[in-house]
């Protein structure tokens, strides 16, 4: 009697795997956005958001998401997780998140006060994930999106992601080598240094 029981109320209890969570395992906001803890925390002033990034010695890079993301959920889970590529991007980037539907106020870099969604829409942000790499620093009247360097959208494995990063951090896109030709490079590299690509 006591078994069947037991077994009752195995039965009604979640499956084992679903009470531990996983190495990958992230917060979901209140907002219905995957958080990592190391992502900065600001008043969403681009420019304000670059000096300080500067002034660390970084790069500004957002993030902009929106509830439900399958893909967002795929890149916090198993990329920003991975201790290479978040090491990386806490060593050298201020990472922001914005809500692609999110109402909180954002001051452009051309000075226009908006909210994350209506910044998105102005920035043409169609697909979430979606990063912007922002320069070192900004003149002018450029938004957002005209003065960043490149915008990575979607959600891709960890090797390219990766490759992104460092391509932006070192400023390869002011040389010659576009970011498909310096990718092809790192994955010929690491074929030949017998590391396994993961893209």
């Amino acid at each position: 009697m006591l078994k069947r029981l037991i077994l009752a109320l195995m039965l009604c209890l979640p499956a084992p795997f679903a009470l531990m969570s996983s190495a990958g395992a992230v917060t979901l906001g209140d907002d219905g956005l995957h958080k990592q803890d190391w992502f900065s925390i600001t008043f969403r002033d681009m420019r304000e958001d670059m000096q300080s990034a500067a002034e660390e010695g970084k790069r500004l890079a957002i993030i902009i998401e929106q509830r439900g993301c399958i893909y967002c959920k795929k890149v916090h889970e198993e990329i920003l997780t991975d201790p290479q590529v978040r090491d990386y991007i806490k060593a050298n980037y201020k990472m922001v998140q914005y809500n692609l539907y999110g109402d909180e106020e954002v001051i452009d870099l051309d000075g226009e006060v908006l909210t994350e969604k209506t910044a998105a829409r102005k920035w043409g942000i169609a697909f979430t994930p979606t990063i912007l790499f922002l320069p070192e620093s900004a003149e002018g009247e450029l938004d957002s999106r005209q003065a960043a360097v490149a915008a990575m959208p979607g959600a891709f494995q960890k090797g390219t992601f990766l490759d992104m990063f460092t391509w932006v951090r070192e400023k390869l896109y002011e040389t010659e080598e576009d970011f498909q030709r310096y990718h092809a490079r790192r994955i010929r590299e690491r074929n030949e240094a017998g590391i396994p690509n993961t893209d």
